[in-house]
């Protein structure tokens, strides 16, 4: 591989390093960030088709999404590994074109594997929620649902190892392009499917789920395509040899990336149970909590994406042996992220209404309950902004150093001990009630945030550097 071409050339050790780690991680980040935002969007769409089918429909499809996306999700964290032993392999140099051939070629092996699995657990979709105590006919129709958009996981997963394999090759912006396209096919398939336009049939919810299968499908194909035809990418031949097993390669993927899954789950289970606890307090502060969590999970997107960006960033150096560039990396994105999140808590805290209607009418008389609660609880968000982003990119600065075990252990602990223990203390046993569970959750993501970022700051001395030594 030419050393000129390289995708994520070194930088310099001397005065100029900063500076350019700072435009390295920003070229990285802003793709990435926008393809976080992006894929909301995409998720949007479904519900604003969804929710004109009416209530039952769409209180099904939120269920349905609440199993899919979470399982989603995690699998995706435990695939999306890659991206860090890509980096690695990249800033090493030695026959990186092979090793990183191999390590895309087992995170798709491994994205098949575990998305049966997932699809699995969609099968048993209607079985769990009735077993949490779900309406019948609510459960009935997101089994319906799921029994259609389980095909999407697959194709998902795929793309989300080719995107953590284009990013890594320093071309993050196809994601963003991509799931731009993925923005028009949702929108296309919705319109076709839900109401039956385009001579297709009208499925209704159904139509839903096959809108998001073909949409993953499409996704996945533009990935390729746009693999097949640069000529940077063409060069690592990923899809060769597809068959060929690499066991040892396979295992350290599981071994690196099931804590990254795990720590999914915790936080998520975290703010489900948040949702739980709000339904015991009352209807209008559950809405409220609803709302003002969209607003929360709309800005942290921008330091998830630069948490991504900067898990390349620290891996490349990481392979390289460059321990000096390893902590410039991590502090420019950690720096980038606490930044981003100061400006998103000023707009939470000076302009409330103007987020809020992004998701809801303020002005209606209906909402004014759930728009109160919603503020209360977002002067709450505005204050763990700052935290949440630098919990973020810590995460993913570890993980460029291959170090999730023990950022496991943390986030359980960080979540459900302190998190989820003052949620409830505040939220029943004090009159904060609703404030109170969201006190919870700022407690969680600063003890989180704290001991991250320690961990970071030790990273010489307990040995997560070595290779770089």
């Amino acid at each position: 591989m030419m050393h000129d071409a390289h995708p994520l050339k070194p930088l310099p050790i001397g005065s100029d390093g900063w500076r350019d780690e700072i435009v390295a991680t920003f070229k990285l980040a802003w793709p990435l960030a926008a393809a976080n935002l992006l894929q909301m969007l995409v998720h949007a769409v479904d519900v604003i088709f969804v929710a004109r089918l009416g209530e039952v429909e769409l209180a099904a499809s939120s269920l349905a999404i609440a199993i899919f996306g979470l399982t989603m999700w995690s699998l995706s964290g435990l695939t999306g590994i890659v991206a860090a032993l890509i980096a690695e392999e990249l800033g090493r140099r030695r026959h990186a074109v092979r090793e990183v051939r191999r390590s895309v070629r087992m995170g798709m092996w491994l994205a098949v594997f575990s998305g049966l699995l997932g699809m699995m657990l969609c099968l048993f979709g209607e079985d769990i929620l009735l077993a949490t105590g779900q309406d019948p006919l609510i459960a009935g129709r997101a089994g319906d649902f799921l029994a259609i958009i389980l095909w999407a996981m697959i194709p998902m997963l795929l793309a989300n190892v080719l995107r953590n394999f284009v990013s890594a090759l320093g071309r993050p912006v196809f994601a963003t392009a991509i799931t731009g396209l993925a923005l028009g096919a949702s929108l296309l398939g919705n319109y076709a499917f839900v109401f039956g336009n385009f001579g297709a049939p009208a499925l209704g919810l159904e139509g839903s789920a096959l809108a998001s299968v073909t949409t993953s499908l499409f996704i996945l194909a533009c990935y390729i395509i746009a693999i097949a035809y640069d000529r940077r990418m063409r060069r690592y031949r990923i899809f060769g040899n597809w068959w060929r097993p690499e066991w040892e390669r396979f295992r350290e993927l599981i071994r690196v990336g099931s804590p990254v899954m795990i720590i999914i789950i915790a936080e998520a289970g975290l703010f489900s149970g948040a949702a739980f606890l709000m339904g015991n307090i009352g209807a209008s502060e559950l809405a409220g909590h609803t709302v003002a969590l969209q607003v929360a999970a709309l800005a942290f997107q921008v330091p998830f994406g630069i948490g991504q960006a900067v898990t390349i960033r620290v891996g490349y150096h990481y392979g390289a042996r460059d321990r000096d560039a390893i902590g410039r990396a991590g502090w420019v994105g950690i720096a980038m992220g606490g930044g981003f999140m100061c400006l998103t808590a000023a707009a939470m805290l000076l302009a409330p209404y103007q987020l809020l209607q992004i998701y809801v009418d303020p002005t209606v008389a209906a909402n004014a309950a759930m728009v109160g609660f919603a503020i209360r609880y977002m002067k709450v968000a505005a204050a763990f902004q700052l935290f949440d982003g630098i919990q973020a990119v810590a995460a993913g600065a570890l993980r460029g150093l291959q170090d999730t075990r023990v950022p496991m252990m943390i986030a359980i602990f960080s979540y459900w001990v302190p998190g989820y223990g003052v949620a409830i203390w505040l939220g029943f046993y004090s009159p904060l009630e609703g404030t109170g569970v969201w006190v919870g959750l700022a407690t969680g993501l600063v003890f989180a945030s704290v001991l991250l970022t320690g961990r970071w700051m030790r990273r010489d001395r307990i040995g997560l550097s070595k290779h770089s030594a």
